[in-house]
């Protein structure tokens, strides 16, 4: 299953993402996997409003064996894994996104980049991850 939306570049729009990825998820994958995948999605959202300026679009495709879910915006800058102070305020987003995904990554494009990651929803011993 896949499924995409649009989402203009403002602060209102980060719950709005968030909303569409845990609808599409709500009875699909565990709740740990959701609240994970619905926290990342609002970090990239956020980064998408904060710093692209820009409209952003979410994909969210899923499997019987992993979510895979993108942000994709028309910034010209790409990210980069930060390691902010403890007395700064931003700049965590990416750590959280490395922290809870089995995979992410950064793909540039002519019209910006797409940010994505994975969540495996099965063990290599047939359990649920997390």
């Amino acid at each position: 299953m896949r499924s995409s939306r649009t989402f203009p570049g403002v602060a209102t729009s980060v719950r709005m993402g968030r909303g569409f990825v845990a609808d599409i998820l709500a009875e699909s994958v565990p709740e740990a996997i959701r609240d994970a995948a619905e926290v990342m999605v609002s970090e990239l959202a956020t980064n998408a409003v904060r710093h692209a300026h820009t409209a952003f679009s979410m994909t969210v495709s899923l499997t019987d064996s992993r979510v895979r879910i993108e942000v994709s915006d028309g910034g010209s800058g790409l990210p980069s894994l930060l390691s902010p102070a403890t007395t700064e305020l931003s700049g965590r987003g990416l750590k959280i996104v490395d922290g809870l995904a089995d995979e992410w990554g950064v793909e540039p494009s002519t019209r910006g980049k797409t940010v994505w990651f994975v969540l495996h929803l099965e063990t290599q011993s047939g359990g649920v991850h997390r």
